[in-house]
């Protein structure tokens, strides 16, 4: 599975987006309201390590989830 972080404009927020091996869309969420998400992704139990992950990225760049 692959992160993206996608910077909001104005008063759109910033996004997150999950997508898998072939790069296909899978998740696409507010930043700022993760806590929901996490557990339909098979992350539960992992929170802490995805919000460093998220905080720490930098915008526009996909990498692969490794947490």
């Amino acid at each position: 599975m692959y992160i993206i972080k996608v910077k909001g404009k104005a008063k759109i927020p910033d996004y997150i987006q999950l997508r898998d091996e072939k790069f296909i869309l899978v998740a696409y969420f507010r930043a700022d309201r993760i806590d929901k998400n996490l557990e339909k992704y098979g992350l539960k139990g992992k929170e802490e390590a995805f919000y460093t992950l998220v905080e720490s990225m930098p915008f526009g760049k996909m990498q692969p989830l490794s947490i």
